[in-house]
C-alpha cells in the first residue's frame, strides 16, 4: 500500500516545506483518488518532484481530475485549473488587461490568468482536456513546457521565469468527438501516465468512501454492473462515459432514495445520447437488479 513513507527522504522534504507554505490556500487540492496500482500514484509523485510535466491518459471518469487534485494535497501545493475547449485563447491561459479606477483616475492593469499565476507563485498548473483546444493555440505553452519554463507575455512584454516550484498536469482524452491528436513536439515534453477505470475490490472501496450509498450487497452489485459496462466499452457497444465512476457515484447516491433500475436510469443511461447504448445498460442492469 502507498504511504508518504514510500517517497524518497528528498521528495518527503519537499513536501514538508510545501506544507508550511502553502497551509491555508484554499486551492489546494482534496485527496480521493484510488489507484488501480500504487505504482501509478508514486510515479505521478516523482515526475513532479523532478520537474517534469505529467500527462495523464485515460478514459472520461476514471479519475483524471480526481488524480491531479490528490497530487494537488499530496504536495500541499495550490493548483490554477485550464479546462481547455475551442473558444481556449491566450487571454483565457496568460490574462488579460482592464481598465482601473483608483482614486478617480483610470488605468490599464493586467490581470494574470492561470498560466502566469502558477509560474510566478510556483503552484500547480492543470491542464484538462488538453487536445479539445485548437492547435494553434497550445504552442504559446512551448516554452513554458520545456527546459525553459519561460514565457513572453504577449500582453505586458515581461519575461516570466517559473518559480522553481512550478509544476504541470494536463488530462486528454483520446478518440472523442472535437478532439484532435496531440501534437508529438508537445506530448513529448510530458511524462505520460495511463490512468484506467478502477474496478473489483478497488471500486468496492471507493463507492464505500465516497458514496451515500451503505448497503454492502448493493455496492457489489453496482461493481458487478461496472464490469458488465467496461466488458462493453471495450467491445466497442458503449461509449466510455457509460463506464463513468463518477456516474457510477451519483447512481450509487440516487439508490439511497430510489429503486436501482431508476437510479441507473438518471445517473447513467440518461446522460447518453444513442438509443441503443440507452437499451444495452438497461438490459445489463435488469439482469443484476430484478
Amino acid at each position: 500500500m502507498f504511504t508518504m513513507n514510500n517517497l524518497p527522504i528528498n521528495v518527503q522534504e519537499k513536501i514538508n516545506q510545501n506544507a508550511l507554505t502553502h497551509t491555508h490556500s484554499s486551492l489546494i487540492g482534496k485527496k480521493g483518488f484510488t489507484a488501480v496500482d500504487d505504482s501509478l500514484l508514486f510515479d505521478a509523485i516523482i515526475s513532479l518532484s523532478l520537474g517534469k510535466n505529467v500527462l495523464l491518459k485515460g478514459p472520461t471518469g476514471s479519475g483524471k481530475t480526481k488524480l491531479a487534485e490528490t497530487l494537488s494535497a499530496i504536495f500541499h501545493q495550490p493548483m490554477h485549473s485550464i479546462n481547455c475547449s475551442v473558444d481556449l485563447d491566450a487571454e483565457a491561459l496568460l490574462g488579460f488587461k482592464t481598465i482601473q479606477n483608483v482614486e478617480g483616475k483610470a488605468s490599464i492593469e493586467f490581470v494574470p490568468g492561470p498560466v502566469i499565476e502558477a509560474m510566478k507563485k510556483g503552484h500547480l498548473l492543470y491542464i484538462d482536456e488538453v487536445n479539445m483546444a485548437k492547435p494553434e493555440t497550445l504552442p504559446i505553452l512551448n516554452g513554458v513546457l520545456d527546459y525553459r519554463k519561460t514565457i513572453t507575455n504577449p500582453f505586458t512584454g515581461e519575461v516570466v521565469t517559473a518559480n522553481k516550484d512550478f509544476g504541470v498536469i494536463a488530462a486528454i482524452n483520446e478518440g472523442y468527438v472535437g478532439t484532435v491528436p496531440l501534437n508529438e513536439a508537445l506530448k513529448n515534453r510530458f511524462v505520460v501516465i495511463d490512468v484506467p477505470y478502477i474496478q473489483g475490490e478497488v471500486l468496492l472501496q471507493v463507492l464505500k468512501e465516497q458514496s451515500l450509498l451503505k448497503d454492502q450487497q448493493m455496492l457489489m452489485k453496482y461493481v458487478t454492473l461496472s464490469s458488465d459496462l467496461i466488458a462493453l466499452v471495450k467491445n466497442g457497444q458503449l461509449s466510455e462515459e457509460a463506464a463513468s465512476v463518477r456516474a457510477l457515484l451519483d447512481t450509487c447516491d440516487l439508490s439511497v432514495y430510489l429503486p436501482p433500475l431508476r437510479a441507473i436510469k438518471r445517473g447513467i443511461v440518461e446522460k447518453l445520447e444513442d438509443e441503443r447504448e440507452k437499451a444495452a445498460i438497461m438490459n445489463v442492469a435488469q439482469t443484476l437488479f430484478k
